[in-house]
């Protein structure tokens, strides 16, 4: 099959933050990984046809292979660890897909390693990511598309993780609505590296009650089994799913919906993406009630919960998917940026502003944009209009002290200034401080690099 299009996977975490979704750029959905949870716009709509054999013969249709190619395309991912990109695999496949078709049919494929990447996070630690090939990453769209529209009516409503149609939006506005109604208390079970600790026979037996398709699971079983490349050196793997290939977050939703539905057949108020959820109660005797509960539903699949993270407390003031929520005038509960997304947001810009090398401050102001609109974007929910100003001149500070750093000299700062129309005093008293780049950033400066400059340059506000 010539193919030259694609289709996608999975998002960031968030999205843990403005990076392109799925495709080897996918982190767990946190904040804790630099940037919000991203959304999931779908994954396609293929369904067995009668006749077709089931959902494995689905997936593999034309159709469905081009819808996936273009979304694997779209998300533009690096290479796995045959070293082809998505160009370089298109070419391939041109021989090679019939081949690959006939294994996949007959049970005998078996996917390639994935490539272990180590993603820094603002807080210096980092995070894995396992990068499947583009080959391995397009099968699995393919199967993704199939598998979504199956069993995603099956899931519980109160789950908005990586399901078409629903977003990280919907479960902070469900948290809030629970703390409006008076359950003041919640219980916040934090999952140990969920992704990394997923059990394999508890996964396959869960999604074999859902999938009537032996090659299904065996394809899947394989997906799971795939080790890991390290250093030249495969590493078996036992535990976890690759977080970066396509099938990760409907893999998890299977798992973790066995919880949701033990949460609903209780009648509790929750709210769950991806592994963050967080059960809403009245009393701090119904929490720990719950956190019981909660302990015996993860330890029968063998998941282990961190319990640094872990409590059952107020409602008010603890991080969800990147919020925090808080109580104004007149009793309404509303939405704020939680800090620790705020300091997350100060390391990721500080990153992408570092060691600019040369580079004039409209190419910093361009590299800045997409993680700055797409931010704004998913904290558009947060009522906090002060911390939306705080952030903004905070950003313009750092960006005017990047200016002098660039213009080094006190000539060239002279110069420029009086180019941008600055006062003869402006001029000198910023050019005479020249080494003090932070300070004499938020004083005179000002006056010349105005927020109109930085609307100019295309600087999104937040505010």
């Amino acid at each position: 099959m010539g193919m030259s299009k694609a289709k996608r996977q999975m998002p960031g975490r968030p999205g843990r933050a403005g990076q392109a979704h799925g495709e080897a750029r996918r982190e767990a959905a946190s904040d804790e990984a630099g940037g919000p949870p991203h959304e999931h716009p779908g994954t396609g709509s293929a369904r067995p046809k009668a006749g077709t054999g089931g959902p494995l013969e689905a997936a593999l249709t034309r159709q469905n292979l081009q819808a996936a190619w273009k979304r694997v395309k779209a998300n533009k991912g690096a290479a796995g660890v045959d070293g082809l990109d998505i160009e370089q695999t298109a070419q391939a496949m041109r021989t090679s897909w019939p081949q690959t078709r006939q294994a996949l049919l007959a049970g005998t494929y078996r996917p390639q390693p994935v490539r272990r990447v180590m993603l820094p996070k603002p807080d210096g630690s980092q995070r894995e990511l396992g990068i499947p090939t583009v080959l391995d990453r397009l099968i699995q769209q393919a199967l993704l598309q199939v598998l979504q529209p199956l069993i995603d009516a099956t899931f519980s409503e109160h789950s908005h993780g990586f399901r078409p149609g629903r977003r990280a939006h919907d479960a902070v506005k469900a948290a809030r609505a629970y703390v409006q109604s008076g359950k003041r208390v919640v219980v916040d079970v934090d999952l140990a590296k969920f992704f990394d600790r997923v059990n394999h026979d508890i996964l396959i037996d869960r999604l074999g009650k859902r999938i009537d398709d032996a090659g299904v699971i065996r394809l899947v079983r394989a997906y799971l089994n795939a080790g890991i490349m390290d250093g030249g050196v495969v590493v078996e793997r036992h535990l976890g799913t690759p977080q970066g290939g396509p099938l990760s977050p409907l893999l998890a939703n299977v798992l973790l919906d066995e919880v949701d539905k033990a949460l609903e057949a209780r009648g509790y108020s929750f709210a769950r993406y991806a592994d963050d959820c967080n059960v809403y109660v009245g009393s701090l005797k119904a929490g720990q009630r719950v956190m019981a509960l909660l302990r015996t539903q993860y330890a029968g699949l063998k998941l282990q919960i961190n319990e640094a993270k872990s409590a059952v407390g107020s409602a008010l003031g603890r991080k969800f998917l990147g919020y925090a929520l808080w109580v104004a005038k007149g009793r309404e509960v509303r939405c704020a940026v939680a800090h620790k997304a705020q300091a997350n947001f100060k390391a990721r810009i500080r990153q992408l502003t570092r060691r600019s090398g040369g580079r004039s401050l409209e190419q910093v102001v361009q590299r800045l944009r997409p993680y700055l609109l797409g931010w704004k974007a998913y904290f558009g929910l947060a009522q906090t209009p002060k911390v939306w100003r705080e952030l903004d001149e905070w950003l313009r500070h750092r960006l005017r002290a990047i200016q002098l750093e660039h213009w080094k000299r006190p000539r060239t700062m002279y110069r420029e200034l009086k180019a941008l129309g600055a006062g003869e005093t402006v001029a000198r008293r910023v050019a005479g401080n020249s080494r003090r780049w932070w300070r004499n950033s938020d004083g005179l400066l000002k006056t010349v690099l105005t927020i109109a400059y930085f609307d100019r340059l295309g600087v999104p506000r937040l505010s």
